[in-house]
């Protein structure tokens, strides 16, 4: 078997692990009490909900934007749309939904060269900003947690993240050029010419790197970007009855978000997600049913937001392949 059959065996495994986390959580929490919660959101706070993730999305392609002069910023928002809906929806690593953004801008008549340079830099604008919002989250736990005999392994658990954390952005940071063989590999299949397009993205880096300003500004719309989805959680457990301090909300927000960063293989966090939930949100006064529940409401969000958006990708990629073989 290749490799690349190897790597979607895989993916489909850890997918179907995921799932089977989650019913067996659902089981043990009991399916009807997070059912129960969730249908108290309504289907206008619902839609709502999801569109408040629409304005975080916009956010993050400026900021991914604001690397490239000149750029709209709508192309860069579609794509980086497309970037978290492969991630969510299909069954792909943080890896696989890079690719399909990259696709998305190339298709875009964004130059190569812009998409891999402007790519790069995001991803370590993002997980310096990331880091930031992890600090916070570990302070906040250990806070709970220093008058308590019982929190040990969340402790551990906190510091490992934070570890974790550190760990991907220095990858980032030290390793971009080296990390330009890997993308252009794994990029080939898809955008036909990568490789060559290498060369020129190292000059790119160069280039984006020396206009600091922008991303100074990239940075700090990533920041705004993770407190914002912190708060889109906190409007969720309104919406179900559960009124929760923002400051907590946030500090549980970060965890989850640096526990499904440290474990970017595993598609969409399935399972991970829900039992980190389920974890932590005892701590901070939300039931576990009400932590299930929130989880499986940014799922459903999830669905509402990236399935349309990959059927829209998807026939415009139909389209395109159509016209290129007619000649049109």
């Amino acid at each position: 078997m290749a490799r690349a059959d190897w790597l979607k065996v895989a993916a489909i495994a850890i997918t179907v692990a995921g799932l089977a986390a989650t019913l067996v959580l659902l089981g043990s929490v009991g399916l009807g009490d997070v059912l129960g919660i969730l249908g108290r959101i309504g289907i206008a706070r619902f839609v709502s909900y999801a569109a408040y993730t629409l304005l975080i999305l916009a956010i993050l392609g400026v900021a991914w934007q604001v690397l490239v002069p000149g750029a709209s910023w709508v192309t860069f928002a579609w794509a980086r749309t497309m970037r978290e809906a492969a991630t969510n929806v299909l069954p792909f690593s943080q890896f696989g939904g890079i690719v399909v953004g990259l696709r998305v801008l190339v298709a875009s008549r964004v130059s190569q060269r812009h998409a891999y340079g402007s790519i790069i830099v995001d991803q370590t604008a993002e997980l310096a900003a990331q880091l930031v919002f992890t600090l916070y989250g570990a302070a906040g736990l250990l806070l709970v947690l220093q008058n308590r005999s019982d929190g040990d392994d969340l402790r551990t658990l906190a510091l490992v993240g934070l570890g974790a954390s550190l760990a991907i952005i220095l990858a980032f940071a030290f390793a971009q050029r080296p990390m330009l063989t890997i993308a252009a590999r794994i990029g080939g299949a898809i955008l036909p010419g990568s490789a060559a397009a290498v060369v020129g993205v190292r000059d790119e880096l160069d280039q984006i790197y020396a206009r600091r300003g922008r991303v100074i500004a990239c940075f700090l719309l990533h920041l705004l970007a993770w407190v914002a989805s912190g708060a889109g959680a906190a409007i969720a457990l309104a919406f179900i009855g559960f009124e929760v301090p923002l400051t907590d909300v946030l500090v549980i927000e970060s965890l989850i978000f640096t526990l499904r960063t440290a474990a970017f293989l595993v598609p969409g966090g399935i399972g991970l997600q829900e039992g980190a939930y389920v974890l932590i949100g005892p701590l901070f006064g939300l039931p576990a049913e009400a932590a299930l529940a929130l989880s499986l409401a940014k799922r459903a969000r999830d669905l509402l937001v990236d399935v349309p958006a990959m059927l829209i990708w998807q026939i415009g990629e139909a389209r395109q392949l159509i016209g290129s073989r007619t000649g049109r």
